[in-house]
């Protein structure tokens, strides 16, 4: 058994190369949201503002973040207190959130003084 190697065996460095692709693949998904997940509701039309907005987001839990942070509604009212009131406001509720809290949110949002308030939505 004195053969000389004349060639490479390839399968292991393709099983490999496929168990890099599949992580790589499953961590670009991850990355890519880079929010807090919420199920946004469907428009026809859909502003294109290039300000960069304070966003408040509420879940279908009726979970509260602010810029991606999870706060009280104590909180969100203190942190808004601190922001000029020329601010553009973008609330991010997902589709199954209650209307009440909804509501509710965007009417404390507007009882502090702030006039830009949009509700972030996906094209159709």
């Amino acid at each position: 058994m004195d053969r000389e190697l004349n060639q490479i065996n390839v399968i292991p460095l393709v099983d490999v190369m496929l168990v890099l692709l599949v992580i790589v693949l499953t961590t670009a998904t991850f990355v890519t949201t880079g929010q807090i997940p919420v199920d946004l509701a469907k428009a026809a039309a859909a502003g294109d503002r290039q300000d960069r907005p304070v966003i408040i987001t509420v879940t279908a839990e009726g979970g509260l973040f602010f810029n991606d942070q999870s706060v009280t509604d104590e909180q969100l009212d203190a942190t808004l207190l601190t922001l000029p009131r020329e601010s553009l406001v973008l609330v991010r509720a997902d589709k199954a959130t209650r209307l009440e809290r909804f509501v509710t949110l965007v009417d404390r949002v507007r009882g502090l003084g702030f006039r830009h308030v949009s509700l972030a939505v996906i094209r159709m």
